[in-house]
């Protein structure tokens, strides 16, 4: 077979729709282990699988597992134990939810990972579990111990498929016809496997029952009794009810269980059981794989005429001479003879032929009968292949149509992805150019800082300018004021001398005498004059310089104040653009300051979402742990008192740490996923403690069961405050995990209380307890029997006739019977000798004790019943040759003695190896015991036949009155008796309950399965 195409048929049987697997899926995945001869295919299929993220898809996985499991190569077991944690994690997983597929997957990876350790346990059964009761005894190896274990696991076993049975009928509506929907079938068709195991568990566990019962006392088997009663009346229920859906009618024949489960403690019980059968009708093959039947095939076309052997045989006979010569008289004599004979034989002949005839008519009947019937089922499967047909083309329909919806999915994912990128790239240019803007508002920044030194500067010299220009003026002013003042000067001095020359013309005029002597006055006035305008023409020339002088510098002072004007407008408008870029930087800094508060917002409410999702998440758990606590399916859950100690420890210790993260949170609120984890861990923890704690109650008195069950209350209602407080953004500063801790303190208290006694020896204590017990109960065995001894020389000395005889043979078989438990004990010290050195290592006696505290307690308790039991019989025996004790008193201490050696052959043979040559003597020494206590009980019934048969009743003397009296009042003694013995039954069965709840409480017997509760 290709494994490509195995891979194909796994990927179609398991898959996503919620209908039933097809059968040619899941046989083609059988067909290829067989072919590859191992499952490494199958499972390199499934991992690629999202088994945890679907529900449906894990269902299916597990329906067609199943199927491997039972029908495919014995290598799949062994191939699927590498997986066996992952399944593990997966039921762990899809148990935290409460309804749907999700509950009934991890019920089913649970029966599956119990199949696959049972079978490597027990490798003598098949994955189909069909065994025969030769190969079922060989399981077992002859050894009533490997049965009682044996008989454990198949409980065990038969309990996940009760619970897988009950889940799956606990989801579906009964009221409505959900046997014929596919949505109901998917669900109901993994039940075809679970009932081929329940009724081969069923069976091997009854036979395993009476085959215990017939090697083990009654009362060490009332509790398996108890839960093989408790499962026969869960099984009946269940294979009823498939039974009535009509699903299951046509693919299957669910057989019925008795009405009443076996009497275990009547062996011949077992010849009335009848193993139950299920029967599956052949599958018919598919019409392209038939061979059409043709009638030659059936009918023989070449068998010749029936009359054609006679005439043959009548020529061979008579001849042709008859005919040639039929007037020969003198013959006729003769052959009258012959033809009679002929005709007897023809007779015969014709009768005989007529017979297969008649054989020949009746097989032509039958095949055309059986060719009617092969019609009609042709016709039948032709009319189911139109409809598997027609169901095929709708089932085409909507594969075409989600094929579509696929595709448009596919296209709109790619148009997303596309939409995507172009984002993706739009953001990257984005951020490219926010890159280069931001470069170039760094060079902005850098030119605005040089043009503002550079304008600093201009500044700096338009201030020197300007200081300059004010000197100028300054100068200018002062030059003009001195001109001015040389003018008045001047037009003062012209004006005077105006006035001296018109007072000389007066002069003149009036004075024309005084003109001569006025001539070298007027002289020299000529010649000051002219003094004074050289003068005033040097003013003028040094006047016409200073206009010159001024003008150059106004000319400069001009071309500066251009230049400023320029610079200054170079200035204004480069500023103008740096501001506009700055505006536009700023702008863009500001949209991506307000982008990032956004964003930073939104991060703030993912974290708080995230963490409200996992208080959310978290109170669920705890109100499913609460919810669990009343539902009465649970009452059946046990668990030990250090399994919930161990879980009240881990709780305390989330407790803590979720305080340090949460204070850590408020501290940096960037640190959320630690404080997400850690709330779904103490989630599930808290939740887990509810639960155990709720399963020990089961386990413990009812005043303490009250007690602890209102604590577990009290300690749930306390996380779920704790978590109340923590889902709102005030209260999560003042959230106070006080009462939560004081509680699971509480719980861890009364776990502490209810631990066994055993468990608080030390490793030395234990250790040296172990020798103690042994060597009391040699002492208990060595002083009964000299007890015995003498109790034998005192009867000889007293008792004579009857009574002596009855004495000896009572203690005689009761030394007998010391000295085998005397033999039993010595070699079960040997024993554990070996069992020690075997497997302590480096380490010393008391730490293997120690180590292995379990096995040392029940090496203890049987020890010490041993001694007790020798101690209580050698009493019995004593009050019994006394005359002052009962015969059934000896025959139950017998019993006692029994069923304690019994536990001490066990507990010594639980770590021992099956080779050992201790072991063989063990065995034969348990033997021995056994045989010496059938002897002690033999003896007793028989002494007290004989002391009974020697006390006649004489009634010879007796009136009528009198014997009246005795039958009334022998009638009252036997009813006060028979009431007497109805309350003594029953509070024998009360006290053998509640010993072995106290048993199993003091020795741990619940700590085996509290992964299971």
């Amino acid at each position: 077979m290709d494994l490509s195409k195995m891979a194909v048929s796994i990927n179609k049987a398991i898959n996503t729709q919620e209908v039933a697997v097809k059968e040619k899926h899941a046989r083609t995945c059988i067909l290829g282990t067989h072919h590859e001869k191992g499952a490494h295919t199958f499972w390199a299929a499934v991992n690629r699988l999202p088994l945890s993220s679907n529900a449906v898809l894990c269902w299916k996985f597990c329906h067609v597992f199943h199927k491997l499991l039972r029908d495919g190569h014995p290598n799949v077991i062994k191939d699927s134990m590498r997986n066996k944690a992952d399944l593990a994690d997966m039921s762990r997983m899809w148990g935290h939810l409460s309804e749907g597929y999700g509950r009934l997957c991890s019920i089913y990876l649970k029966l599956l990972i119990t199949k696959m350790e049972f079978h490597i346990k027990n490798p003598r059964f098949p994955g189909n579990l069909q065994m025969s009761n030769r190969q079922l005894d060989e399981a077992g190896e002859n050894d009533v111990n490997n049965f009682f274990q044996l008989t454990v696991e198949m409980f065990d076993y038969l309990e996940c498929e009760l619970n897988l049975f009950l889940g799956v009928f606990n989801s579906l509506d009964m009221s409505r016809s959900v046997s014929v929907t596919a949505a109901g079938q998917c669900r109901l068709a993994p039940l075809i496997q679970v009932i081929l195991d329940c009724s081969h568990l069923y069976d091997y566990t009854v036979k395993l029952l009476f085959k215990l019962h017939s090697c083990l006392p009654a009362d060490t088997l009332q509790g398996h009794r108890d839960r093989f009663q408790e499962q026969f009346k869960k099984l009946k229920s269940l294979f009823y009810r498939s039974s009535n859906l009509q699903y299951f009618k046509r693919l299957i024949q669910i057989p019925q269980l008795p009405e009443n489960p076996p009497n275990f403690l009547r062996a011949s019980a077992l010849s009335e059981h009848i193993s139950p059968v299920v029967v599956i009708p052949a599958e018919s093959s598919s019409p392209e794989s038939e061979h059409v039947v043709e009638t030659e095939d059936l009918v023989d076309t070449d068998v010749p005429s029936l009359p054609a052997p006679s005439e043959v045989k009548f020529d061979d006979l008579f001849g042709t001479s008859a005919a040639i010569d039929p007037f020969n008289f003198n013959s006729q004599n003769g052959m009258r003879k012959d033809k009679d004979r002929l005709i007897e034989q023809l007779t015969r002949e014709i009768q005989a032929l007529k017979e297969e005839l008649e054989s020949f008519r009746l097989e032509s009947g039958r095949l055309c009968q059986a060719l009617r019937g092969r019609v009609n089922e042709l016709e039948a499967e032709l009319a189911e292949q139109s409809h598997l047909r027609l169901q095929a083309a709708g089932e085409s329909e909507f594969l075409k149509a989600e094929l579509d919806d696929l595709r448009r999915a596919r296209e709109d994912t790619e148009k997303e992805q596309r939409s995507l990128t172009e984002i993706e790239r739009k953001a990257q240019a984005n951020e490219q150019r926010y890159t280069k803007l931001k470069e170039k508002y760094t060079e902005l920044v850098q030119s605005h800082a040089e043009l503002l030194r550079k304008n600093a500067e201009v500044t700096r010299q338009m201030t020197v300018a300007r200081a300059a220009q004010d000197e100028v003026e300054e100068v200018r002013r002062e030059m003009q004021e001195k001109v001015k003042s040389a003018q008045e000067a001047a037009d003062r001095q012209e004006r005077e001398q105006v006035k001296q020359l018109q007072e000389l013309q007066r002069e003149l005029v009036s004075n024309q005498t005084e003109l001569d002597s006025l001539k070298t006055t007027m002289a020299s006035s000529q010649q000051s004059s002219e003094v004074l305008g050289t003068q005033l023409v040097a003013l003028e020339s040094e006047k016409a310089e200073l206009v010159q002088t001024l003008s150059k510098v106004e000319a400069e002072l001009a071309v500066q104040g251009e230049e400023l004007q320029r610079v200054q407008s170079s200035l204004a408008t480069e500023r103008e653009s740096g501001v506009k870029t700055a505006e536009a930087l700023q702008n863009q800094l500001n949209e991506k300051e307000s982008r990032e508060q956004a964003l930073e917002s939104q991060l703030v409410a993912a974290r708080w979402s995230s963490l409200q999702g996992a208080v959310e998440e978290a109170e669920r758990i705890i109100q499913d742990s609460l919810a669990q606590i009343d539902d009465p399916a649970h009452i059946s859950c046990t668990s030990s008192a250090d399994y919930l100690a161990s879980r009240c420890q881990a709780s305390l210790v989330s407790v803590e740490r979720l305080q340090s993260v949460r204070e850590a949170f408020l501290a940096d609120n960037t640190a959320v996923l630690e404080l997400v984890r850690v709330v779904t861990q103490c989630g599930h923890l808290v939740g887990d403690t509810i639960v155990q704690g709720s399963a020990t109650s089961h386990m413990i008195p009812v005043e303490q069961a009250d007690a602890l069950s209102e604590s577990v209350k009290t300690c749930g209602s306390d996380a779920l405050a704790l978590l109340g407080q923590m889902k709102q953004r005030d209260g999560l500063a003042a959230a106070d995990g006080s009462k939560l801790r004081a509680s699971l303190e509480a719980i861890l208290t009364t776990a502490e209380k209810l631990r066994p006694r055993g468990l608080e020896l030390q490793q030395g204590e234990l250790g040296d307890l172990v020798e103690q017990e042994m060597a009391a109960t040699s002492a208990a065995v060595e002083s009964a029997a000299a007890r015995i001894e003498e109790m034998l020389n005192k009867s000889r000395a007293v008792d004579t006739g009857i009574k002596m005889e009855v004495n000896e043979r009572i203690l005689a078989s009761c030394t007998e019977l010391m000295q085998a438990i005397k033999e039993l004990i010595l070699s079960s010290k040997d024993l554990q000798k070996d069992i020690v050195e075997s497997g302590r290592g480096a380490a010393s006696m008391k730490e293997f004790y120690a180590k292995n505290s379990r096995w040392t307690e029940g090496l203890i308790s049987a020890s010490k019943a041993v001694g007790w039991g020798a101690t209580v019989m050698v009493d019995a025996a004593d009050m019994v040759v006394q005359g002052k004790g009962k015969f059934e008193e000896l025959m139950v201490c017998s019993h006692e003695i029994a069923a304690s050696t019994a536990q001490l052959v066990a507990a010594s043979k639980v770590k021992a190896d099956k080779d050992s040559a201790n072991l063989h003597r063990l065995q034969q020494a348990s033997r021995g015991v056994t045989q010496a206590t059938a002897a002690v009980v033999a003896s007793t019934k028989s002494g007290k036949s004989q002391i009974e048969d020697t006390e006649t009743m004489d009634f010879s003397s007796m009136t009528l009155t009198q014997i009246k009296r005795q039958e009334m009042d022998a009638q009252v003694l036997v009813l006060e008796l028979e009431t007497r013995l109805q309350k003594e039954r029953e509070r024998l069965g009360e006290l053998r309950k509640k010993h072995y709840e106290l048993a199993g409480v003091a020795e741990g017997w619940g700590e085996e399965e509290e992964g299971d509760d």
